[in-house]
C-alpha cells in the first residue's frame, strides 16, 4: 500500500497523539488550519486588524468545497451547522409534504423536517438495505446520508437521486461523514449540506451548503443578514432589501477565527487529494476489518462487536466511540498502520 506518509509533510500532524480512531467525531486539524486558527485569534485579541481578510478566508473556502463536490462557488452557501443550513429548505416545504429518511439517519437531518409535523409534514423511515424501493410516488423529498454516521454505510447517490427524479422528489444529501475521504459528485442532488469539523477537519462552526439553481427559487432566505447581500459591504444599513442573487443570499454571518482554520484545512484536503485519501483510508480500514477476521468493507468507518472492545481499546491509548453499542472506528489521513494494528491487538484475544 502506498501510505499517505510518504508524500505528506509530517509536520501537517505534528501534535496529533497515535491511536486516533474517531474523525467520524471530529477531525484533527492539519498544523495550517490550527496557525491560521491561532493567529485570527491573536490578532482579535491584540486588536492589530480589520476583520476583512478573515471574511477573506471565508470566501477561499466556499470555493475549495465547490471544487471538492464538483459544482460552482456561486451555488454554494456557508453556514454553521448541518440544522442551520437545512432549516430554510425544510420551512420552504409545503403544507402536508412527505419526507424520507433511512431509519438510522442522524438526527440532524431528521428533526428539521420533524419538527414541522404542526402543519402536517410527516418524515417516513425506510432501512438503509431498503431505501432505494421506499422511493415512490408521493414522497416529496428524499433526505438521507451519503455515509451513515451510526455504522458506515454508503449510500448510492446516483441510483437513489434518478429513483427520487422520477417520483418528481427533491433530493437533500448529508455529507459530513463522506466529504472529505469519498469521492462523489454533489451536482448529482439538489442540495448537499456538510459540517466541516469531521472529515474536513476544520473547526467545529462552520459548514457548507451546496443549492441547485433549479430549486433554489423555492426557499426563502429566513437568516438573511448582512452578509447575505448582494454586496456585504454595503448592506449594513436599512433597507432596501439587496439579497446576492445566488446562493450568498443563504449565508450565515462567519465566525471569524474558525474560518480562518477551515480554508487551509480544506486546502490541504485540495493539495493530497481525495483520491489519495479515500484509497488510504479505505486500505486502513480494511486493514482493521482483516485483523479481526472480517471481510473487507468499502467505508472508512467501520463497526465492530467485541465483548469488552470499548475498555480494551481504552486501555491500549486507542480513542473510538460507541454507537448503537458496538465500536465504531474511523480512519483518515493521519491514521497510520501502526495504530491500525495496535487497535487490532488491543482487540484480538
Amino acid at each position: 500500500m502506498e501510505t499517505i506518509e510518504r508524500w505528506t509533510p509530517p509536520q501537517l500532524w505534528r501534535h496529533a497523539e497515535p491511536g486516533w480512531l474517531n474523525t467520524a467525531s471530529y477531525g484533527l486539524p492539519p498544523d495550517p488550519a490550527w496557525d491560521a486558527m491561532r493567529a485570527a485569534q491573536d490578532d482579535w485579541r491584540a486588536g492589530r486588524t480589520s476583520w476583512e481578510a478573515w471574511g477573506s478566508a471565508t470566501d477561499r473556502a466556499r470555493e475549495s468545497f465547490a471544487r471538492l463536490i464538483g459544482v460552482d462557488a456561486a451555488d454554494v452557501a456557508v453556514g454553521a451547522q448541518v440544522t442551520q443550513l437545512l432549516a430554510p429548505v425544510a420551512a420552504a416545504m409545503p403544507d402536508g409534504a412527505s419526507v424520507l429518511v433511512p431509519s438510522i439517519e442522524f438526527t440532524s437531518n431528521v428533526f428539521p423536517w420533524a419538527v414541522h409535523a404542526d402543519r402536517g409534514v410527516t418524515v417516513h423511515t425506510a432501512p438503509t438495505t431498503n431505501f432505494l424501493a421506499a422511493i415512490s410516488p408521493g414522497i416529496d423529498v428524499v433526505a438521507f446520508s451519503l455515509v451513515q454516521s451510526a455504522d458506515g454505510t454508503l449510500a448510492d447517490l446516483r441510483a437513489i437521486s434518478e429513483a427520487a427524479r422520477e417520483v418528481g422528489a427533491m433530493v437533500v444529501v448529508d455529507a459530513t461523514q463522506a466529504c472529505g475521504w469519498l469521492p462523489f459528485d454533489g451536482s448529482l442532488a439538489d442540495m448537499v449540506v456538510v459540517g466541516a469539523y469531521k472529515w474536513l477537519m476544520a473547526p467545529r462552526g462552520t459548514g457548507f451548503a451546496y443549492l441547485a439553481p433549479h430549486v433554489r427559487d423555492r426557499f426563502r432566505p429566513i437568516m438573511a443578514g448582512w452578509y447575505a447581500g448582494d454586496d456585504p459591504h454595503g448592506a449594513y444599513y436599512g433597507l432596501p432589501l439587496r439579497l446576492a442573487k445566488d446562493a450568498r443570499a443563504f449565508d450565515l454571518s462567519p465566525a471569524w477565527g474558525a474560518w480562518a482554520g477551515t480554508e487551509p484545512a480544506l486546502a490541504v484536503i485540495e493539495q493530497i487529494g481525495v483520491e489519495r485519501i479515500h484509497a488510504h483510508n479505505l486500505a486502513l480500514a480494511n486493514r482493521f476489518l482483516a485483523g479481526l477476521g472480517r471481510e473487507p468493507g468499502s467505508s472508512a468507518i467501520v463497526t465492530v462487536d467485541v465483548p469488552g472492545a470499548e475498555q480494551r481499546l481504552a486501555a491500549a491509548g486507542i480513542r473510538a466511540a460507541v454507537r448503537a453499542g458496538r465500536v465504531r472506528a474511523s480512519f483518515h489521513i493521519y491514521t497510520t498502520e501502526s495504530d491500525v494494528d495496535a487497535a487490532v491487538e488491543a482487540l484480538v484475544d
